[in-house]
Order: C-alpha cells, then sequence, then structure tokens
C-alpha cells in the first residue's frame, strides 16, 4: 500500500510515542492534583503548553488544550455567539469550510444568529474585499480556514486579518491543515483564535488546541471544574498533550526544509500523472496553496471507481468526513466545477515518509490503471464494430 492521504490524518511520529509513554505508564498521575504525582503531571502539561505555543509564536497562556480541531472550532462559534448573547448577531465565513465550522453556523441560524456564507473563487479563494463587504455593526465573529483541506489553497489570512482589526471584529481562523506544512504565527495572521488539530500533526487523535488571543473570554463549551484556568473543564489526558506539545516541536524543527521536499515531490507526482493519464486537470490554486496537497481530476472517470479499481493507492476523493457519501464534495461544488470534473477529483496528499520511491510506486500504479482501461476501452470499441 501507497499512502497519500495525509490529510486526512496522519500516523504518530515514533518520537512522539516515545515521549508520551512514561505518561501512560509510569507517571499517571492528575494534574489538579496536589501530591508529587500531581505536580509532575502539572509540570509536563505547561511545557507541552510552551511548546504549542512556541511553534504557534504567541504565549502559553493563550494555549488552551482540546480534543481536537472540531471541539476548537465549535468552542469558538459557539462561544463567541455565546458571549454577545441578547444582542443582534452576525458571523461571517465561507462555503468552503471544515462541517465542523459549518454546522456550528447553522446551528447559530436556528437561534436567530445571522450567517452570511461568502462564495470562493475557481481556485477555492476567499476575496478579502468580500469580507469586507459582508460586515455589518452587528457583524460579531469572522471565521475562514487558513488552508483548504482538499484542494489545499492558502487563504490570505493576514490580509482578512487587518480587515477584521480595522472593522473591530474578532476573526478565527482553523490551520488545522496548514500548520507543520507552511511557517506562520498567530502574530503575523492577526487572528484572535486558531484551531490546532494533533492528528494532523502526526499526534494521536483525540488532541487538539485552540489559540486564544490574551485579553479575550470565551464561555467555556465543556463546563465542569475549573482546569484549563476555567477555559475547558475535564482532566487534561497528560500523554495526549505531552504528544501535542513534542509533534509541534518536532515540526517547528523540520521546517521549512519539509515544505520544500514535501513541494518537490507534489510537484514530481503531478507531472507523472499527466504523463500517464490524459485529460487531467489540477483543481485549488496553482501556487497558492500547501506544498503537500495535489487535487486533480480525471476526465470521463470516477475518482472513487479510480480508486477503488487501483486498490494498493490510499488517496481520497475529498474530505475524509464526507468520503463515502457518493456526492459531489461541497468545497468543489461551492468553486464551481461542473458534475463531471467534481466526480473525477482525487486528492494526493503527502506527509513526513513519503518518499520518492512511494511516489514513483504510485505513478506505476496510475500508469498500470491507465493501461488497462485502454485496452478495455479498444476491446468494447472492437466488440461494437464486429457487431455493425
Amino acid at each position: 500500500m501507497v499512502y497519500l492521504d495525509y490529510n486526512a490524518t496522519t500516523p504518530v511520529d515514533p518520537r512522539v510515542v516515545q515521549a508520551m509513554l512514561p505518561y501512560l505508564e509510569e507517571h499517571f498521575g492528575n494534574p489538579s492534583s496536589g501530591h508529587a504525582l500531581g505536580k509532575r503531571a502539572k509540570e509536563v502539561v505547561e511545557t507541552a503548553r510552551q511548546k504549542v505555543a512556541s511553534f504557534l509564536g504567541a504565549s502559553a497562556s493563550e494555549i488552551v488544550f482540546t480534543s481536537g480541531g472540531s471541539e476548537s472550532n465549535n468552542t469558538v462559534i459557539k462561544g463567541v455567539a455565546a458571549a454577545f448573547g441578547g444582542k443582534p448577531r452576525h458571523v461571517v465565513t465561507a462555503l468552503c469550510e471544515h462541517p465542523s465550522v459549518l454546522e456550528p453556523c447553522r446551528a447559530l441560524e436556528a437561534e436567530g444568529v445571522e450567517v452570511t456564507y461568502l462564495q470562493v473563487d475557481g481556485h477555492c479563494l476567499v476575496d478579502p474585499e468580500e469580507v469586507r463587504k459582508a460586515l455589518r455593526p452587528h457583524t460579531i465573529l469572522i471565521s475562514i480556514m487558513h488552508a483548504n483541506n482538499e484542494v489545499g489553497t492558502v487563504q490570505p489570512i493576514a490580509e482578512i486579518g487587518r480587515v477584521a482589526r480595522e472593522a473591530g471584529v474578532l476573526f478565527h481562523t482553523d490551520a488545522a491543515q496548514s500548520l507543520g506544512k507552511i511557517p506562520f504565527s498567530v502574530r503575523e495572521l492577526g487572528v484572535d483564535f486558531l484551531t490546532v488539530a494533533g492528528h494532523k500533526l502526526y499526534a494521536p487523535k483525540g488532541v487538539g488546541a485552540l489559540f486564544v488571543r490574551d485579553g479575550l473570554v470565551l464561555p467555556p463549551l465543556i463546563r465542569g471544574a475549573s482546569q484549563e484556568k476555567g477555559r475547558r473543564a475535564g482532566t487534561e489526558s497528560v500523554p495526549l498533550v505531552v504528544a501535542l506539545g513534542e509533534a509541534c516541536e518536532l515540526a517547528g524543527n523540520l521546517l521549512p526544509e519539509e515544505t520544500q521536499r514535501l513541494r518537490e515531490l507534489r510537484d514530481g507526482l503531478h507531472r507523472g500523472l499527466e504523463e500517464a493519464v490524459r485529460g487531467v486537470v489540477l483543481n485549488g490554486h496553482p501556487e497558492q496553496r500547501l506544498p503537500n496537497t495535489l487535487n486533480i481530476s480525471f476526465k470521463g472517470v470516477s475518482g472513487s471507481a479510480l480508486l477503488e479499481e487501483i486498490g494498493e493507492l490510499c488517496a481520497s476523493v475529498g474530505s475524509a468526513c464526507h468520503e463515502g457519501s457518493g456526492e459531489i464534495s461541497p468545497v468543489l461544488r461551492a468553486m464551481g466545477l461542473e458534475e463531471e470534473r467534481a466526480m473525477g477529483a482525487v486528492r494526493f496528499s503527502l506527509g513526513r515518509w513519503t518518499t520518492k520511491e512511494e511516489v514513483d510506486q504510485a505513478l506505476e500504479a496510475v500508469r498500470n490503471w491507465a493501461s488497462r482501461r485502454r485496452k478495455g476501452l479498444r476491446g468494447w470499441f472492437s466488440r461494437i464494430l464486429k457487431r455493425s
């Protein structure tokens, strides 16, 4: 099997596993306990918090540990809406967002909150000027993802951040896909909230983080005791928190060399596919996109059928959250792609353990598939001629 679905999830880095093992086996204390085991747990949680903060260019006090990207997104959207409860409220987002942004926004609409869903262009880009035009006197939040998980397009977040600051509107970005792939800091982006998902960053599933700019207070999504300074109740999972901290530190050490390595492999895969199959078309921005992501459409072919026929190639036809639905990806639909092109889309996403040999193996698998398909079409055409 060749795994080219890193945008869906990443394998856990062995170094991350080693970092978390002691807190699964020996140091099992509750960070809220006052004895030695609890104090040890508290110390490593705070060390991990500092690692995450350093990677984001933030302060440790601005990091809240969560169960993952979906919880972080829900915390911001529902929390900001609750903070402005009792007043007219308006939220701005985009049609290309992850379901963990779109669904909370739709839930808010049922409560009377106005939501503007911005269109994207054919490259999946949000126009900062359209964000500005969408703002109203009662706009409370803008939520635009940093990089799209399906086509890899990187949004002009810093420009949108300037629009938000000028208008005095809170600004959130979901950076689950961009973190560790391209360098950035929360200060450069100008965001008030930023979402982190551990399993997109070679940490285990079930852990994430939320950057909340100092001075801002959100009503907690999960209520209970006073963990995370009252911002997120529930005993911290020390092993998972340690894992996220280690994953952030490793990713920081690998940038920007890893960015360049992935870009070269991705572009080699793209060239090879264009040579192997006629009529492949790139989806997403040709330049302003993640270095590891290649979303292309195969003309006259169902993307899901292609992957099923190849078998040994692990890729996807869209977001893992929509995989298997049998419907056109909402992201590709928002981009205005015609149905045939959208149905033929396949997303290849590369990662830390993708090698040149694996890319070559994937290309060989596609070449063999294309050859079988051409032979099948010739045989079908010959049968038709004989019948006539």
